[in-house]
Parts: structure tokens; C-alpha cells; sequence
């Protein structure tokens, strides 16, 4: 597949139980369960993912729980039970765009933000528009956004995987990814400390930062 640029590449060798049951609450694909391997593969042009789907599928048993055809990005996401069904259907994709791993664009994070002791209105307000747990007044808040969006998974189950805490919103699609993680003030720190790290262990393309806050 010629001019299809690879934004996001991403292997998560278990899926956390959140962040599984938020996939399995807002996809329209074959839901994955916790514990399962998760691929992640942000594309540039969006309609290109349909092909990428295809390869994936014809490689390998994956299933399909996310696929988001937007006219400048495609996010697909494949999950199976054995890590080496996930792992073919990488591989499969990346020889499809003739591109290799390293060829992703490297994550930026345009928004990192920690805010402490949550005011009761503004739980409120963010609860209206959430679809994960519930915001509790006094907890700390920890607000993130990744480009490429894609990339705002891997945040979300390494923070999961690091701390108790939980996951009040994810948006993986788009021009930015969004993450709106809560807990104690401790249990945040460390979540997005592990989350961060993971973040900047990822190597591909260095980008510009789109937006400074």
C-alpha cells in the first residue's frame, strides 16, 4: 500500500480489565476480554484502514474491536487470546505498507495535567461526558492527550497496570488522543509516572509538538 503513512503502532501484551471493559462498552467490533493481547494501528489516509483490516484478518485469527474511518486518520484495533495471533497480524500489516516499527511516529503529548482535590460541579460536569467510571469529588485528576492519538492507550493500561486507579474517559481517534485517569493523589502520581515512561520509550519519527498547554 503506497503513500500510507504509519502513525501509530502499538503491542499491548494484556489488556487491563478497565481499559478491556471500556473497549468492550464503546466498540462495535468483537469485544476483547482482560488479559487478551491488544494491537493498536493509526494510519494516514483514514480510508486506507480498510485495507489494513483486511491483511489483518486474512494473516491471522484476530478479532476486530475498533475501526475508525475518518478521511485524514484510520485507527484499527485486533485482540486475541494467544499474543502470537496478535504479533502475525502486525507483521502481516507492516509488510502490507512495505514500513517497519520504527517507522511510526514517535508520541508527543501535547496536554499533561494533574488536578488535585476535584471540586464536586466539576466531577459533575465531567461525568456527563464520560463513558468509563465515575469522577468522585476530592480525588486528584489526571488529564492527558497524545499525538497521535493512538498512542493514548498504551498510557491508559500502563498507568492501569501501575496504580489503582481509575478510568473515567478514553478517546483513542482523532487528531488527539484523551485521557481522563482519577484515584487518590498518590495512586495518580504513579499512574501517570508509569504511563509517561511507556510513552517515552517509544521510538519512531520525531514529530512537532502540534499544541504547547
Amino acid at each position: 500500500m503506497a503513500n500510507v503513512a504509519l502513525r501509530t503502532y502499538i503491542f499491548l501484551d494484556s489488556l487491563q480489565p478497565q481499559l478491556a471493559s471500556f473497549i468492550g462498552k464503546t466498540a462495535r467490533g468483537f469485544l476483547p476480554i482482560p488479559g487478551m493481547a491488544s494491537l493498536w494501528v493509526e494510519i494516514a489516509p483514514g480510508m486506507a484502514i480498510n485495507r489494513v483490516t483486511d491483511v489483518a484478518l486474512k494473516a491471522s485469527r484476530v478479532a476486530p474491536a475498533v475501526q475508525v474511518v475518518e478521511r485524514a486518520y484510520g485507527l484499527l484495533e485486533v485482540h486475541h487470546e494467544d499474543k502470537g495471533q496478535v504479533v502475525d497480524a502486525g507483521q502481516a500489516i507492516l509488510d502490507a505498507l512495505e514500513l517497519k516499527e520504527e517507522q511510526r511516529l514517535a508520541p508527543n503529548t501535547p496536554t499533561n495535567q494533574i488536578i488535585r482535590g476535584i471540586e464536586p460541579y466539576q466531577a459533575q460536569i465531567i461525568n456527563r461526558n464520560s463513558q468509563g467510571m465515575m469522577l468522585l469529588p476530592g480525588q486528584s485528576l489526571w488529564i492527558l492527550e497524545t499525538d497521535p492519538a493512538g498512542y493514548i492507550v498504551l498510557a491508559a493500561n500502563e498507568a492501569e497496570k501501575a496504580a489503582n486507579v481509575f478510568l473515567i474517559h478514553i478517546q483513542p481517534y482523532g487528531a488527539f488522543g484523551r485521557l481522563y485517569l482519577a484515584g487518590s493523589e498518590a495512586e495518580v502520581d504513579a499512574a501517570a509516572s508509569a504511563a509517561r515512561a511507556a510513552l517515552e520509550a517509544v521510538k519512531g519519527r520525531k514529530q512537532e509538538t502540534k499544541l504547547d498547554r
